[in-house]
Order: structure tokens, then C-alpha cells, then sequence
């Protein structure tokens, strides 16, 4: 009986941990400094595929504008969480896209050779116009725990907003990228 219960409890924990993500608070200047890319792009082609018993979506990224990392034309970017073979996992932190949106996205590419939006959530911010013309490149508030890198405890996320031009210019002016 007391195996069991050991057991279940483990098993139990495992499952929250699943459901559950704690992030790392990353600034601006963080996510520029350890992505390896950052690309203004179109995203397109949604399709999931399981690796082992976790399901992951992989996009299509058009590349529009290079910022910083390598001048290629279309990135394949891997997310956690989506819909195959007929279930549907999600995760916390995990960002969501729409097929045809334009994103600004800071991505991390592995010896592995696949692409994820870095700090998953953090690293997308959708660029939008706004009434006047301007575009703006913004994200919501991350509804996963944070914790500050340097103190250890938990933080609270907030909405980000940047007229695109300025991050364009921060972002290449911090990491030698395009123009």
C-alpha cells in the first residue's frame, strides 16, 4: 500500500510539473544578447507533430526583416503544445500565433539544428499598426510564474509595448545585426 501511495504521489507531481512552467523574467537587453536570431516575419503553415509523448507545433516563418543571426529567407520555429492525432496538449508560457499575423520574434537555435521563440511567450511580440499609421510591436503580460534572475523570487509579468522602429534600432544597434 505504501508503494502505492509513493507512487502516485510521484506520478502526481510529475503531472503538475507538466501543466506548469516557471520562467526566467528576461529584459529586453537579455533577450537580444541570447538569441541567436531575432526577425521581423509572417507566419504561416501551422502543422504538430508528436516527439515522444510530447505534441510540438512547428511554423513557417517568412523572414520580412533580419535583425540579428543569419540572412535566410524562412525559418522553421517549434513551439510547445498543440493539436495531433487527435489530442491536444498546451503549456504554460507557451506562445500563441495566428496563421498570416506578422510577429517580431527572438529565437534560439541548438546544436540540434531546431528553432524555438526564446523564453518562449517573452521572445514574441505581435506587430500590429496603430491609427496613425505607426507600427508597434507588443505582447500580453506572461500568465506563467517568473522568477527574477538575480533574486530568485517570483515576479509578475507586464505587458510590453515598443514603437517597432525603436526595437528595430535597439536590436541592431546591441547586436551588430541588419538594417
Amino acid at each position: 500500500m505504501r508503494l502505492i501511495r509513493a507512487s502516485w504521489v510521484a506520478a502526481s507531481g510529475f503531472v503538475t510539473l507538466l501543466s506548469a512552467a516557471t520562467l526566467e523574467r528576461l529584459s529586453l537587453d537579455e533577450l537580444i544578447e541570447k538569441s541567436t536570431a531575432v526577425v521581423r516575419g509572417r507566419v504561416h503553415s501551422p502543422r504538430a507533430t508528436f516527439h515522444g509523448s510530447l505534441i510540438y507545433t512547428h511554423w513557417t516563418v517568412d523572414v520580412l526583416e533580419r535583425w540579428k543571426g543569419p540572412d535566410v529567407s524562412r525559418i522553421d520555429v517549434v513551439v510547445p503544445g498543440g493539436v495531433a492525432g487527435g489530442l491536444r496538449q498546451t503549456f504554460s508560457g507557451a506562445p500563441q500565433m495566428q496563421p498570416g499575423d506578422e510577429y517580431v520574434l527572438f529565437l534560439w537555435t541548438g546544436r540540434s539544428g531546431v528553432t524555438h521563440v526564446l523564453g518562449l511567450s517573452q521572445g514574441l511580440f505581435a506587430v500590429t499598426k496603430e491609427a496613425n499609421g505607426a507600427e508597434v510591436a507588443s505582447r500580453p503580460a506572461s500568465k506563467a510564474l517568473m522568477l527574477d534572475p538575480s533574486s530568485g523570487k517570483l515576479v509578475s509579468d507586464g505587458s510590453v509595448r515598443w514603437r517597432l522602429a525603436d526595437l528595430r534600432a535597439r536590436v541592431v544597434a546591441s547586436s551588430g545585426g541588419a538594417k
